[in-house]
């Protein structure tokens, strides 16, 4: 075995932990055997790594306790992996001066419930099944409080320290919500479906990926799984408190949902949506959307694609001239660095829940 000596200098002087995670641990995160501790001076992290003598290079990135959490770059954008050679001598300190999110610096005790209602929910508008989980508030089962509920797609990628593109981190975010006084809701969490997602996720009339099934994917949300939800759940069942989201392909449907049940929805999360699929989507549905009302977080990375933003501020116009409700609400944020992915979403949750909610 080798040992070696891994050096991080911080931006920031807190209390949240750090690990590091990468190709000498399987890049499992908020492992104790690679938490880092305090070095000599404040901002000063270290961590001694033993190697088997078979390798000779390694790379990693360290986190907060998970991906949600990941170190960034100096201006907010994706890192890329340290790499080093073990054969090497390793002097110069690693520098972080951004991370993605809150990290674990949150009270374990405010952390919701996680309840997997069903790994298979039966979906009968499209003759398939699907997991669906509740986040219950911390205190759920010591109150007869009822809730505001937010439906979010892509489930897989909310919660779970695990997912293979990274987590938005819900669970935590809602943790350190709750410690501070806000965030008092039911997430419904609804897993995507895998090789179908673009499919269930994209619009049910001609657009840029052919024809695809959101309307029925729009009825099981509005007409099968909220109906169940409401009797299961000590929910606020109106509009205005309840709300649907999502990212990319998920913010789409979110979008098609809201427009298609606007007695249904009166508040809408909307992340990175992949307007490109549909670029006309306000017009194509222009009989409904002129009865749309609610608020809106919008939220776009004008490092994610060229077109990113500017569709979305297209659509916000035209779905703001086709309206013919007066208490239309937007928000709009435009990150100049944000870049496509889980980490960042997770960021502009809080943010979004408390100003929808």
């Amino acid at each position: 075995m080798r040992r070696k000596k891994l050096q991080l200098i911080t931006g920031t002087d807190d209390d949240r932990p750090i690990y590091v995670a990468g190709s000498f641990n399987d890049w499992r995160v908020a492992e104790e055997a690679y938490r880092l501790q305090p070095g000599s001076k404040a901002g000063q992290w270290e961590i001694y790594l033993d190697l088997p003598d078979d390798i000779d290079h390694v790379e990693y990135k360290y986190t907060r306790g998970g991906w949600e959490c990941v170190e960034l770059g100096q201006h907010g954008e994706n890192a890329l992996n340290h790499s080093r050679y073990v054969s090497k001598r390793w002097t110069l300190p690693d520098r972080v001066t951004n991370w993605a999110g809150a990290g674990l610096h949150y009270n374990e005790a405010f952390l919701p419930r996680i309840e997997i209602i069903d790994e298979a929910f039966e979906i009968p508008q499209l003759i398939r099944t699907r997991r669906v989980a509740a986040l219950l508030p911390h205190d759920y089962y010591e109150t007869d409080k009822r809730y505001p509920v937010l439906y979010l797609q892509d489930g897989q990628n909310l919660y779970d320290d695990y997912a293979p593109y990274g987590s938005w981190g819900v669970d935590k975010q809602l943790a350190a919500m709750s410690e501070r006084g806000t965030g008092d809701i039911i997430v419904v969490a609804i897993d995507h479906a895998n090789h179908q997602r673009v499919s269930e996720f994209t619009p049910s009339f001609q657009n840029k990926l052919g024809v695809g099934e959101g309307k029925k994917y729009s009825d099981f949300l509005a007409k099968t799984l909220k109906p169940y939800i409401d009797e299961n759940f000590r929910t606020l069942p109106g509009p205005q408190h309840t709300g649907i989201g999502g990212s990319s392909l998920g913010g789409l449907v979110s979008v098609l949902a809201g427009i298609h049940f606007p007695d249904v929805y009166e508040r809408l999360m909307i992340f990175s949506p992949s307007f490109w699929v549909a670029p006309e989507l306000a017009g194509e549905l222009m009989h409904l959307a002129k009865h749309f009302s609610g608020k809106v977080y919008l939220y776009g990375g004008e490092s994610e694609s060229k077109t990113m933003v500017p569709n979305m501020l297209r659509f916000l116009s035209e779905i703001t001239r086709v309206s013919n409700h007066g208490n239309l609400e937007f928000r709009t944020e435009v990150d100049p660095n944000g870049q496509h992915n889980e980490a960042r979403w997770g960021k502009e949750f809080p943010k979004a829940v408390e100003w929808l909610f």
